[in-house]
């Protein structure tokens, strides 16, 4: 039984409480209340700072939980549902250290009050008292301890019950992020479903529109015919009457023009018969800028001119004509510097010279015109050639070259080594090669500088007489009139 002893005087419990021991001191009047902390250390309550209660805690917790409830998603409220349980769990983790330090505080008071029993009954008369006093106020404090653990039974009780509530919160989190995710698969799912039923309308709207275009069409082509039909139907005779006539007429106007350039060609042949009966020699080849022309015999008795001396010139307005040097062979391929001249070959026999000229001017070749200008584009344009000659001497090597045509030079390269490279100047030549040959139509002959020069064959004719137009007019624009050996420039060439 607890047994509480009152005493009125203030002194005597003083003195009383100095005899029990010396190193306790009482300055309010009654047990100190101390907790134990770690390592069984008295702690001052008046050091501690006063703490907010648990409860407090859990219901402030609670009451934000479910005013952010309405704004959080389902993944970021589950996830404050798992922070929550955390700290339950933290909490009656705190709980349970509190039940073992209260258990100390009990065996503690226990043993204190056996002590204070034992000493009771050593001590008689007022020391007695004082002892009696002392076991009243270890009981008082049993009582305060008892209270406090009731508290603290009730504070467990409420954390189990919050622990239990946000663990059943979590899992309704779960189960309901569960269903919210399969209610976003389904909605994938029919969204799929819904754009492929599109994609197959639109895919069978487009074969439909497309089969109908060419039902429309192929009816369009079959109403043609037959109003075409019904016209010759009504008048069969008179259609087919205009669309003969109009053949007869094409193959008529065909054949007179066909006639027509005999009669001039003959014509002019007479002419020239008229003019120098000695004409015994004619120019096979066409008029026209990458062809080439060929001195043959009229007559089969004609002297034969393989060793004759040969000269062609450039005849220019007015009658006058220009020597083109090096042009001793009987056969010369045309060069663009040619283009709108007439062509003549001064063959001098034995005791007389002959000469021929070419029906007409030179014509320039189709769309290379056009083929320039496109290459003119460019900073720098490559042609594959062979070169044939060195300064006039056979070159040795067939293998194929790079002949590059930039808007400030021109470079001769094999490979990585490069033969030639001058910057347009006035020493420099390029024309057309003027040896004779088979091959005369797609060579050119260059003068890189004083001393060097090459005789190249490019692929084609066209390649031939492009590089040579290109390259005249990169140098044009260098303010450098880029010809051949002893060509002439005249105004408006």
């Amino acid at each position: 039984m607890t047994r509480v002893i009152h005493d009125s005087g203030e002194g005597m419990q003083k003195e009383a409480l100095a005899m029990v021991s010396s190193d306790v001191n009482f300055p309010k009047g009654h047990f100190p209340d101390y907790k134990i902390g770690p390592n069984n250390q008295i702690i001052d309550p008046e050091e501690i700072h006063e703490a907010v209660p648990l409860k407090e805690i859990v219901a402030k917790e609670t009451a934000q939980l479910l005013e952010q409830r309405r704004r959080l998603s389902v993944r970021d409220l589950k996830e404050k549902f798992e922070k929550g349980l955390s700290g339950a769990s933290k909490l009656s983790e705190e709980a349970k250290r509190r039940e073992a330090a209260s258990l100390d505080r009990q065996v503690l008071l226990k043993k204190l009050r056996d002590v204070l029993d034992t000493l009771k009954g050593r001590v008689a008369g007022r020391n007695r008292d004082d002892a009696d006093e002392a076991i009243s106020l270890v009981e008082a404090l049993a009582v305060q301890l008892t209270q406090r653990e009731g508290e603290l039974i009730y504070e467990k009780a409420e954390v189990k019950k919050l622990a239990s509530f946000l663990k059943q919160a979590t899992e309704d989190a779960r189960k309901v992020a569960e269903e919210e995710r399969a209610l976003a698969l389904a909605e994938i799912e029919k969204a799929r479903t819904a754009i492929a039923i599109v994609e197959k309308g639109l895919q069978e709207h487009d074969a439909a529109s497309s089969s109908r275009e060419k039902e429309e069409i192929e009816g369009l082509r079959k109403e043609v015919r037959e109003a075409r039909r019904i016209k010759m139907l009504h008048q069969p005779s008179k259609v087919m009457d205009m669309e003969f006539e109009l053949k007869a007429l094409r193959t008529l106007i065909a054949e007179k023009n066909q006639l027509c350039n005999q009669l001039m060609k003959e014509l002019a042949m007479i002419k020239r018969l008229e003019e120098d009966s000695s004409d015994l020699y004619d120019l096979e080849g066409s008029d026209i800028l990458g062809s080439q022309f060929c001195i043959i015999p009229r007559f089969d008795d004609a002297p034969d001119i393989s060793s004759c001396p040969t000269q062609w010139y450039r005849v220019i307005s007015g009658g006058n004509r220009n020597l083109i040097l090096g042009a001793t062979k009987p056969t010369y391929a045309p060069e663009p510097f040619d283009v709108g001249r007439l062509l003549q070959a001064e063959i001098v026999l034995s005791a007389e010279k002959v000469t021929i000229q070419t029906m007409g001017p030179i014509n320039p070749a189709a769309g290379l015109e056009r083929y320039v200008e496109s290459l003119m584009k460019r900073a720098d344009v490559e042609f594959n050639v062979v070169v044939t000659q060195m300064n006039g001497n056979d070159y040795s090597s067939n293998s194929v070259h790079a002949f590059h045509i930039g808007k400030m030079r021109i470079k001769l390269r094999k490979g990585w080594s490069t033969k030639a490279r001058e910057s347009y100047s006035t020493t420099m030549k390029l024309c057309g090669s003027r040896g004779g040959g088979n091959a005369a139509a797609t060579a050119v002959f260059w003068q890189a500088r004083k001393g060097l020069s090459y005789t190249l064959a490019f692929e084609t004719d066209r390649d031939r007489n492009a590089a040579i137009m290109l390259a005249r007019k990169f140098a044009s624009n260098c303010n450098i009139t880029l010809t051949g050996p002893g060509d002439e420039v005249h105004a408006g060439s």
